[in-house]
């Protein structure tokens, strides 16, 4: 279980339109949540706000999976960070590898965004990761300080535990993704700790958690989260059933 709570969540990506949203939303609003773990989905916009308000008074959050800077304006195809409060989520899911990679997030507009969801009043859940190329130069411990100190520029000392940061291996990611060995993942959660120290003094960052994401399934999720510096995982389709879900859940919480 770690240190303090664990947590545990899923983003259903471009899957699950709002009627089926909706069953799924239903169905986890029935699980019964062991103590000390904080369960969260982030489902896609066309399904936020049902399942925002399904699990209004559980303890599940649900976010937004994107969200522009700006709040209002000339931005065709983008959601404010009003709108996605409105609809009632708690969080935001920010700098994925796959809007990185396919829709030009960079380290700056991050920031931009993190700083819109604190204003906001919205948990920022910030996504780092290395490539498959700045792995194998032995530089992934470099690249996530970056990411860290570049999305967190700005951020007022009381902000910081509003954070939630989460480590994605962009070369454990999707189907083709392979598990990231245990220790390498301390190890990098370690250094990330380190970073937060830097930024935000010891104490604070000892509790901002930092999650795991990459190829976790129900075989090594436990392991994920028992590790000194992982606050918890965040799954990709191993999850998406709601079974899944909460089977990992379960699996951690023993």
């Amino acid at each position: 279980m770690g240190r303090r709570t664990a947590w545990v969540g899923t983003s259903w990506k471009m899957n699950k339109g709002p009627a089926e949203a909706v069953v799924a939303a239903r169905a986890l609003a029935e699980l019964s949540i062991p103590p000390h773990v904080q369960p969260f989905v982030v489902p896609p916009f066309t399904s936020l706000k049902d399942v925002c308000s399904i699990l209004r008074d559980k303890n599940i959050l649900v976010g937004a999976q994107n969200m522009h800077w700006e709040n209002e304006g000339a931005w065709t195809g983008e959601v404010s960070p009003p709108m996605v409060k409105e609809c009632g989520a708690a969080l935001v899911e920010l700098g994925h590898s796959e809007r990185r990679t396919y829709f030009g997030e960079t380290d700056q507009t991050v920031n931009l965004k993190v700083l819109a969801a604190l204003k906001y009043g919205l948990k920022p859940l910030i996504c780092i990761g290395d490539t498959q190329e700045e792995y194998a130069f032995n530089v992934t411990n470099e690249v996530l300080a970056r990411q860290v100190k570049i999305a967190l520029h700005g951020v007022k000392a009381h902000e910081f535990e509003n954070i939630l940061l989460a480590y994605e291996p962009v070369w454990a990611i999707g189907e083709k993704g392979r598990p990231a060995e245990a220790d390498f993942v301390q190890n990098c959660h370690e250094q990330v700790r380190q970073t937060l120290i830097e930024l935000a003094g010891e104490e604070t960052a000892e509790r901002i958690p930092v999650l795991y994401g990459g190829s976790v399934n129900l075989e090594n999720a436990p392991h994920y989260a028992a590790l000194p510096d992982v606050d918890g995982v965040f799954v990709g389709r191993a999850a998406w059933p709601v079974a899944g879900f909460k089977a990992i859940i379960e699996s951690i919480a023993t």
